[in-house]
């Protein structure tokens, strides 16, 4: 038997492999920006250059903290690997790829379980080496560190100037202007302001206030919509006064960058005549004033807890919104948020009083009282398709649906609310 080799007339074209580069500044200024663009020019020219490399393009984040995995351009980059568009990532070094640890090796890990290389210049660490991953480990440990460390000398110099009555960080503002450090009044906003403040003294209740800037058309400084909120802000906001409370927030993590409101555990500055009051500082404690005694008036607690096992879980059907807590003087109930901030002609919805909620609740659970762990494993959430009706669907897939019936006004009305009605008409028969 006789056999013969068959060669392929077919020329083998080398397989190039294609490489893609990731360049990241953490500041918006000139010069990193300018950094940035030599960084792009010298990955596009180092790739292009090379004959077995097929150029796939340079990934970039501008003015973003390598701290988080929340970058267009790197998760763009991400999503092109997972598609299978490249086989190598070169960066400048590990700090730019991610300060964080844990995300630099969850990150490299899954690009090496695809089969991609990712090659830090400055280190000349490849991760796809047999000890790469041990020493991007290290090094990575190290420039979470440095991440730290400057974020305090950052914390550091703002507290500095919190404590000389210097007002850091502050950009913008409605009725202010502010460029460069430097605070001048906007007239035609702070008149809105004036107004807001004038209306809320003279007995005109927020939501008012909000429907009428609203029907107005009153442009807000950053877009959206006046809501009784936002005024709510407005009429608290010490700064309108000329004065500014200083250090009401702080940075909790250095790596997730989250913000909390101060409330003890740093220490606040109160600085009086840091800038150009909208109205004076006796117009500002009247409205302060006002909102006590609304307060005492309605009943509600000072520190009222918001949260509860339904947060989050109640969904209107009608436009898509979640229900909110509402504390008043009579009772704690659920309504939808677009009805709380901008009325019923954006969304006709009827409120869900608490003890009402939690005993239909608890006979959807099979309990005797509300039991908010068990609503927590059972149901993933309550949507509401109408009035009187409640929709629970469970975690299992199944959905359980319940009428409710309001209270009469008869029945849902207290001895003490009685005596105070009664007390309250008889004062307008003697007016």
């Amino acid at each position: 038997m006789e056999v013969r080799k068959i060669e392929s007339k077919q020329p083998i074209l080398p397989v190039r492999e294609r490489v893609a580069a990731y360049a990241r500044v953490s500041s918006g200024n000139e010069a990193t920006l300018h950094s940035l663009s030599a960084q792009v020019s010298y990955y596009s020219d180092l790739i292009q250059r090379n004959p077995e490399w097929h150029y796939v393009g340079v990934y970039v984040d501008e003015a973003i903290t390598g701290t988080t995995e929340k970058r267009e351009g790197f998760q763009r980059m991400l999503a092109d690997c997972r598609a299978g568009k490249i086989d190598r990532i070169i960066t400048k070094c590990m700090s730019r790829f991610a300060r964080n640890t844990v995300t630099l090796l969850k990150t490299v890990r899954e690009l090496k379980e695809l089969g991609i290389d990712v090659y830090f210049e400055k280190q000349n660490i490849h991760s796809m080496s047999g000890d790469g991953e041990l020493m991007l480990s290290i090094l990575a440990s190290f420039a979470q560190e440095e991440s730290r460390s400057v974020s305090e000398n950052c914390k550091w110099r703002i507290r500095k100037q919190f404590e000389s009555g210097e007002t850091a960080n502050w950009r913008f503002m409605y009725g202010y202007r502010i460029r460069k450090g430097k605070i001048d009044i906007q007239p035609e906003e702070a008149a809105v302001v004036r107004w807001v403040f004038e209306s809320y003294l003279d007995g005109v209740g927020i939501a008012r206030i909000s429907r009428i800037m609203r029907e107005s058309k009153i442009p807000s400084h950053r877009g959206g919509t006046w809501s009784p909120k936002r005024v709510l802000d407005m009429l608290k906001n010490e700064k309108y006064s000329g004065n500014a409370l200083l250090q009401k927030r702080y940075v909790s993590d250095h790596l997730t960058k989250n913000e909390k409101n101060n409330h003890g555990e740093l220490p606040k500055y109160y600085a009086e005549g840091t800038h150009p009051a909208i109205v004076s500082p006796e117009m500002f404690m009247k409205a302060q004033e006002q909102m006590e005694q609304n307060r005492q008036k309605n009943g509600i607690e000072k520190d009222a807890p918001q949260y509860s096992a339904f947060t989050g879980r109640i969904i209107c059907e009608n436009c898509g919104k979640r229900y909110h807590r509402k504390v008043s003087r009579t009772e704690v109930a659920w309504n939808c948020a677009t009805y709380l901030s901008l009325g019923k002609k954006a969304c006709h919805t009827k409120q869900i009083p608490e003890d009402i909620l939690m005993a239909v609740t608890a006979s959807v659970l099979g309990t005797t009282e509300f039991d908010p762990v068990l609503f927590r494993e059972v149901v993933q959430e309550i949507r509401v398709p109408a009035f009187n009706r409640l929709v629970f669907v469970m975690r299992d897939g199944s959905r359980v649906e319940r009428e409710w019936q309001s209270k009469s006004r008869r029945d849902s009305w207290t001895d003490e609310m009685k005596a105070q009605a009664a007390e309250h008409a008889r004062r307008r028969f003697e007016k």
